[in-house]
């Protein structure tokens, strides 16, 4: 018996019917509800007074300066004109993510018609004078973008940047069963990387537990200049492509309105009848097959409706409408007659009353409440959000009776905290855990305990951890991994990702937008606070024992420290418990890029769990019991370090000193906090400088050993006293496939070159420690010739550990 989801067969699907579903008063009320967005989206764009037309047009009614993007509006607008029509049929739950960048005019329209604009900003009011200020404040200094951005109602998709609306659709989709989010994909952005990957995303949704993503792919003909690919492929070859990836299209073509409409309204009842029917198999009847889930294909002309030709050339369906396309407007009288011609064919005074509020024929079709696009809660997701319940650290905390003598896994331990997270989150569903392929090797296997891995395509009795309904996410895409847990996190739920640390550079300018969007969204006091975006980093520069130099990058902490300081932490956590202590924090923060860089090979444990809780809370402290200070005088030189391999590089330096110079007064400071090396002024957790001075000192050296790039530190302390004392190792470029000392050795990181760093730092002591320096050179030189001929470390730093 076959299969209740098995994809249907080419063809199969039924060519929408010519007359349509819609009536004659249903079709005139949608089609003047789409009139009167189009016409909203051309005042945005051109017109700072005069919105209803009640005078002819004057130059100074036009904005000094034209910005924004008309070609994709229209196409927008029809969709959201027909969103309205069927959730308010329907009674859907919907969300939109829209995916062409340069919708903003027509989205902000639609939410000032369906009047989230106006709730959420009483001075744009629902009237003339609030139609006025809309047009004005349209890319307008002191107003609002060009592109869908944080302060439009209903939207949690960046439009600045192309290749991110299908993936931010699915995760948004993902434990939010009763959810529909359509998702329009430009044919531009269709052309991305991160959005050819996101077709692929059908095979990680569950029918059962999540809600359905209804893509519709726009195809329009052009970009800015150009032609589009998927535009310009005969209809059998993009039929294949869709179907490739798992899709059942449906094409609606034309630049008719009337026949549009009904053929695009039809498609609308067809595809949410599939998804309806596809929810139920699963749901009630057991079916458990991949689904071939339905999607629309609209080509229509790109500025439809607008200009056909200016200045002789034509410019409707052609690449010259992608943004204004009439451009001298207020210089050009033939282009100002144009442009009213353009305004009136929509012809106003059916859509607005003359005191401007739009009439009940074009609201006919919008739907009330926070059914509305514009209103929905899951487009401002902490208005959803719920507390993450963690269990409490002792469960999971590792014993220290003896410091740096004993050995964690430090992301192993973490793995059993995420996994009781998850056991706590089982019946509510809003906690997630992605990565790329590599969450066992992360050391995160204890997940595997509490949930599976989501897939939905075949499996074989081989395979391991897949099953519907799984809640960890693995795909070797980082795009893919971002936008999932962005469209997650900003409807209302809470992650981590992890990631190999070279790899997380990936999605640099995918981190850019999220934390754009949040730097925005704190300034908008209707949006709620969401879970932060937390990053743990593993796999890290020091210890890439498989992969060699390729795998060795450390600097996606320098990209996320140029941000909005209100927006990014990043944390070192030096062992185990410390990282507890740091991932309990991060999963509680809201409104935050959070990134982690913590090992996943053994490592030493230095902190008992109480420790890592005060030292977590300072973010920076001295260990005196690893220092050699007895309080009576200042330090002769101080000890830094940020990381886990530099801590134990430093304390293995620190015991050395303690041997061969038993007279120095060492201190040894730690930092989690990378922030905390700001001064207080430039970041919320940055130290005052007398605070600064008296952890580093003003005038004694500062050997400091850093995870990652040495400029970070310098840049980080760079207006502190104490700067020209400051002295970093870590790490810069030198990287292959070698022991674990011999990458810190290869870098200047070791402990023998910090010994040898204070030797040459600390006034007076390089004449009087000569042999202490010669001595620390020899052992350096000596353990180049033993990884070369026993392809291990030195005995006694393999079998080192902590004597003090």
């Amino acid at each position: 018996m076959p299969d209740a989801h098995a994809p249907a067969a080419a063809g199969t699907v039924p060519a929408p019917s010519a007359q349509g579903p819609l009536g004659a008063d249903e079709l005139r009320a949608l089609d003047a509800h789409w009139r009167a967005a189009n016409y909203l989206a051309v005042g945005q764009i051109y017109l700072m007074a005069n919105p209803l037309l009640a005078e002819p047009l004057r130059p100074e009614h036009i904005k000094p300066r034209l910005l924004g993007h008309w070609g994709t509006s229209p196409g927008l607008n029809l969709v959201h004109t027909h969103l309205n029509r069927v959730i308010k049929a329907r009674d859907l739950d919907a969300l939109c993510i829209w995916g062409p960048g340069h919708g903003g005019p027509a989205v902000v329209a639609n939410s000032w018609l369906d009047g989230t604009f106006s709730e959420i900003y009483p001075d744009v009011s629902r009237d003339a004078a609030g139609m006025a200020r809309l047009f004005r404040q349209f890319s307008f200094p002191g107003g609002i973008p060009s592109h869908v951005a944080p302060q439009v109602p209903g939207s949690i998709h960046e439009g600045g940047e192309l290749g991110y609306s299908l993936t931010h659709a699915y995760g948004a989709a993902f434990d939010n069963p009763e959810l529909v989010v359509a998702c329009v994909v430009g044919d531009g952005e269709a052309e991305t990387g991160p959005l050819a990957a996101s077709w692929h995303s059908t095979k990680f949704l569950d029918p059962v537990h999540d809600g359905a993503v209804l893509p519709v792919l726009h195809l329009n003909g052009y970009k800015i200049a150009n032609p589009t690919v998927l535009a310009r492929l005969p209809r059998e070859e993009l039929d294949h492509l869709l179907r490739g990836v798992g899709h059942e299209p449906v094409h609606v073509t034309g630049d008719d309105a009337a026949a549009v409409h009904q053929e695009f309204a039809a498609a609308m009842d067809h595809c949410l009848d599939r998804i309806s029917d596809i929810q139920r198999r699963a749901r009630v009847d057991g079916a458990t097959g991949r689904p071939r889930w339905p999607m629309i294909v609209l080509r229509t002309p790109k500025g439809w409706t607008g200009p056909r030709e200016v200045d002789g050339k034509p410019v409707e369906g052609t690449w010259r409408s992608h943004q204004v396309p009439l451009a001298g407007v207020r210089d050009n009288p033939e282009h100002l007659r144009q442009l009213e011609d353009w305004l009136r064919s929509y012809r106003p005074a059916e859509l607005f009353g003359g005191d401007g509020r739009p009439r009940p024929e074009v609201l006919a079709c919008v739907p009330g409440g926070t059914r509305r696009l514009g209103a929905s809660p899951h487009a401002n997701g902490g208005l959803l959000l719920r507390d993450l319940p963690t269990p409490p650290l002792e469960r999971h905390a590792v014993e220290v009776d003896k410091r740096g003598s004993a050995v964690h896994e430090p992301t192993r331990v973490l793995g059993g905290l995420l996994a009781a997270v998850m056991e706590a989150t089982a019946e509510r569903r809003d906690f997630r855990v992605v990565g790329p392929d590599e969450t066992e090797s992360n050391r995160l296997g204890a997940l595997y305990g509490a949930t599976s891995k989501a897939w939905e395509a075949e499996t074989l009795d081989t395979d391991e951890h897949l099953a519907r309904g799984g809640r960890v996410m693995e795909v070797l895409s980082e795009h893919l991994c971002q936008g999932w847990l962005e469209g997650y996190l900003l409807t209302g739920r809470h992650g981590l990702f992890s990631s190999y640390e070279a790899f997380a550079h990936i999605v640099d300018s995918m981190v850019n937008q999220h934390l754009k969007w949040l730097r925005t969204a704190r300034r908008l006091p209707w949006r709620r606070p969401i879970a932060s975006l937390n990053y743990l980093l593993t796999s890290h520069v020091w210890r890439q024992d498989h992969n060699g130099f390729s795998h060795q990058d450390p600097g996606f902490v320098d990209h996320v420290l140029n941000k909005s300081p209100e927006c990014v932490r990043v944390y070192l956590p030096p062992d185990a418990n410390t990282l507890l202590s740091v991932a309990e924090h991060v999963l509680h923060t809201r409104d935050y890029v959070n990134v982690i860089v913590a090992g996943k090979q053994p490592s030493f444990d230095w902190l008992t769990l109480d420790e890592a809780r005060a030292h977590c809370a300072r973010g920076v402290g001295t260990w005196e019991w690893a220092g050699t200070e007895d309080g009576s005088r200042d330090p002769d030189v101080v000890l830094a370090c940020a990381g886990d391999v530099p801590t134990l590089e430093t304390l293995a330096a620190a015991d050395l000193l303690r041997r061969h110079l038993p007279e120095l007064a060492v201190r040894v400071v730690n930092v989690v906090d990378m922030a905390r090396l700001l001064p207080a002024g430039e970041h919320p957790h940055g130290m005052p400088d007398s605070e600064y001075d008296a952890l580093f000192t003003r005038d004694k050296p500062v050997i400091f050993a850093y995870h990652g790039y040495p400029w970070l530190i310098h840049r980080l302390g760079y207006r502190r006293a104490g700067h020209r004392n400051l002295h970093v190792r870590g790490y810069k470029e030198e990287g292959t496939t070698t022991t674990p000392f011999d990458m810190v050795v290869r870098n200047d990181l070791d402990r023998y070159r910090l010994v040898m760093d204070v030797v040459d730092r600390v006034p007076g002591l390089g004449v009087r420690a000569v042999a202490v320096r010669q001595a620390m050179a020899d052992v350096r030189t000596r353990h180049h010739a033993w990884i070369r001929e026993h392809g291990v470390d030195l005995p006694e730093v393999a079998d080192w550990t902590w004597s003090g």
